[in-house]
């Protein structure tokens, strides 16, 4: 980290190394860089620099673009003479690029050494509840040099992803198959006196149409899923402490950030809940939906739903909606809209070569300007609740990239209502990688399998290292594993 040419990335911007850039030398020996200042060459000797005369130095400047010099022009202002007291200091002294170089490069030392610093999912202190779900496994020796160094050295292969599943995997039983684990009850009775009422009764008894109501499926699905990582830590603590990327498709990514640290269990599942109701009235006000559309290579998505929205538009439905609001993995969208827009593509998905459509059992179409209302009650909670940087990458459905910082959190948490979701690009953000190197151990928490068909999709090598968490099944043992 102490090279030369390191030490170049280092730099500050705004200070201009005599290398960096392209640059000339000149007769009076300094070195003049591409951006046309001029800075001496501080290996020249002192000799060197006593030499030049003071008529040649008068009758040279720098043009402003081209770093050359031109002469019989007016020469910049004298400055007066330095204070006895400080030693004038020529070329060939110590001077500020020398400090700032040896600086630059202690710091890049400084970094080498904190890079091996563990990625293991640590919660907030003020959030109990997830703190005792997420126990650190390595809190007893994470501050030893062995294990960071031992952290910094893991394989691909040795490190996992949790990917938390969204609105529409819901179904009457889920958390049966989880009562047995530590701490699964409480934090269903935390969210029983989050949200008013027994979550975990409608979540085992139903019935499924009131669990598929959109007010009450985002809650579920995200208690359920957060169990499942209890679950998971149980069997596999190992995954846990190895995470290295989070991603949740849509409500699940406020489960992802629970998990990764950047809310407290309460305040994520009360921003869900508040998230819920406003879109459950958005859903209300305009009858939508949302269809599953699988197609092919000819498939015309933009086309179609261009020509929906003009069919709308003939039926007396003004400002008619109807786009892609999932991006699932090649050749297969999600199409969100009116319902009018969305029976006039079923009837013809021949005509734009579509190989099958299926309506999603969801009350509105999310992820379009259909739920413009629901975005400001969402901001407002998120400025209220706590949010902290992820501890370990989380991925945005709005764009697959990480989260950076927690403004960076808030904008994208209240974007994403409205904006569609890029599932397909996260899955390449989080599994590209170049040809040979092992993937992580991916672990779907949650209901359904969903995610998992979609990787199988999106990327056949990285499915194979692909397992589901059961949330389902009574009667089995805590102790079995995955």
């Amino acid at each position: 980290m102490g090279s030369r040419a390191q030490t170049q990335k280092l730099w500050c911007t705004d200070f201009v190394a005599p290398w960096h850039g392209e640059s000339s030398w000149t007769r009076d020996r300094t070195r003049v860089p591409c951006n046309g200042r001029r800075i001496p060459n501080h290996w020249t000797t002192r000799e060197t620099s006593r030499r030049q005369s003071k008529e040649t130095q008068q009758r040279r400047c720098l043009s402003p673009p081209g770093g050359k010099y031109i002469k019989d022009r007016a020469a910049p202002p004298e400055v007066g003479p330095r204070s006895p007291r400080r030693r004038a200091r020529g070329p060939g002294s110590l001077t500020m690029s020398v400090r700032v170089a040896r600086a630059a490069r202690a710091w890049a030392r400084s970094v080498s050494g904190r890079r091996g610093s563990s990625n293991c999912p640590r919660p907030p202190p003020a959030a109990v509840d997830v703190a005792a779900l997420l126990r650190d496994a390595t809190a007893a020796d994470g501050g030893s040099q062995d294990a960071q160094a031992a952290a910094g050295r893991r394989e691909p292969g040795q490190c996992s992803v949790l990917l938390f599943p969204g609105q529409g995997s819901q179904v009457v039983g889920m958390g049966r198959g989880l009562l047995r684990y530590p701490r699964v009850r409480e934090l269903y009775d935390a969210a029983r006196r989050v949200l008013g009422y027994d979550l975990l009764e409608l979540s085992l008894r139903g019935p499924q149409e009131a669990l598929d109501r959109t007010v009450h499926c985002q809650p579920a699905v995200f208690v359920a899923s957060l169990a499942a990582v209890e679950k998971l830590h149980h069997l596999q603590p190992a995954v846990i402490e190895n995470c290295v990327a989070a991603a949740g498709f849509s409500v699940g990514e406020f489960a992802a950030l629970v998990f990764a640290g950047a809310m407290e269990f309460s305040e994520g599942l009360y921003a869900v809940k508040i998230r819920a109701e406003a879109m459950q009235e958005a859903s209300e006000a305009v009858p939508s939906g949302m269809l599953s559309v699988l197609g092919q290579r000819q498939s015309k998505f933009t086309v179609a739903c261009l020509e929906a929205q003009e069919h709308c538009k003939t039926r007396g439905i003004e400002n008619p909606v109807c786009v892609v609001s999932n991006y699932l993995f090649p050749d297969c969208r999600v199409i969100s809209g009116h319902l009018e827009a969305l029976q006039f593509l079923q009837k013809n998905s021949s005509k734009y070569h579509f190989r099958r459509t299926k309506m999603l059992p969801v009350s509105g179409g999310f992820h379009t300007r259909l739920m413009e209302p629901a975005v400001e009650p969402l901001v407002q909670v998120l400025k209220a609740i706590d949010v902290k940087k992820p501890l370990v990458s989380v991925h945005s459905n709005v764009d697959g990239n990480r989260y950076m910082h927690p403004k960076h959190i808030q904008k994208l948490l209240a974007q994403q209502v409205v904006s569609p979701v890029k599932w397909e690009q996260t899955m390449h953000a989080i599994y590209e990688r170049r040809k040979g190197t092992a993937f992580p151990q991916t672990f779907e928490v949650g209901p359904g399998k969903q995610l998992g068909a979609i990787l199988r999709s999106c990327n056949l090598q990285a499915w194979r290292s692909y397992s589901h968490v059961e949330v389902l099944e009574a009667g089995e043992d805590p102790e079995e594993p995955l």
